[in-house]
């Protein structure tokens, strides 16, 4: 089973997460990143590598 771990020190809430996941596992709550479905998770990593801040980690 796949889990994302999202550094909430780290996160500045900029939405690329959101915009650049496939399956739409992310959402932006309280300024946060938050993996909502992380049961849809491709396990692409796009996130992973595309976030500017190097907030998120997916585990598989």
């Amino acid at each position: 089973m796949v889990k994302i771990v999202v550094d909430n020190d780290k996160c500045t809430g900029c939405g690329t997460c959101v915009e650049i996941c496939p399956v739409e596992v992310f959402e932006i709550k309280d300024e946060k990143c938050v993996p909502v479905k992380v049961e849809e998770c491709l396990v692409c990593r796009a996130c992973e590598a595309e976030c500017p801040e190097s907030a998120i980690q997916v585990i598989e």
